[in-house]
């Protein structure tokens, strides 16, 4: 049966990506940083394209709001939601610098920049990636396929090595919910 064969396609990825050793050593390091700048003061800045933009949303939202248990919101923006921001710098300049003139704008040393692209080759999240680099923002990509060209612009690159955008999405949401709930956890002591 197709649906049975596309839901053993989905365990069969994250079975594998149980042995990418250096994916979950950079996923340790990454709820670290973040740990550290929400400590510090600073926020997560999160970005994506079409489905990886209702992620950031996702992501952002889980932060600001509560994952598992109740407790301080934590800073996060998602740079996918303002219609206003994103149509009138699509409109007056590129679709390319949307995400690059908000960094610009709302990014500080410090703080946490994710972008979500599934290719590694979105040039709105690559752009934004190099502006935040300049200020300073700690780069994270949740990537797919070989990581892109997007990987050569973060600190933390974290490739699902698949081809099949919509299996690369599934493992992105489960490495966002994973990151959620430790970073809660962790900060629920604290805050």
């Amino acid at each position: 049966m197709e649906i049975k064969e596309i839901f053993k396609k989905s365990i069969l990825i994250k079975q594998n990506i149980l042995q990418d050793k250096f994916l979950w050593l950079n996923l340790e390091e990454v709820i670290d940083k973040i740990i550290k700048a929400i400590k510090n003061g600073n926020k997560i800045l999160i970005m994506g394209n079409g489905g990886s933009a209702a992620d950031a949303q996702h992501f952002a939202g889980e932060f600001i709001n509560k994952f598992l248990m109740d407790r301080k919101p934590l800073p996060a923006i998602s740079l996918s939601t303002d219609t206003s921001v994103l149509t009138s710098i699509g409109n007056d300049y590129s679709f390319d610098e949307i995400f690059e003139k908000q960094v610009i704008a709302l990014a500080k040393k410090g703080d946490i920049l994710f972008g979500i692209t599934t290719s590694g080759n979105s040039k709105n999240i690559i752009k934004a990636f190099d502006a935040g680099k300049k200020i300073g923002t700690i780069n994270v990509g949740l990537l797919g396929k070989d990581g892109g060209i997007a990987k050569n612009y973060v600190d933390y690159p974290l490739i699902i090595k698949e081809n099949s955008t919509p299996r690369i999405q599934e493992v992105h949401i489960t490495l966002i919910h994973i990151i959620c709930e430790i970073v809660e956890k962790k900060l629920a002591k604290i805050f």
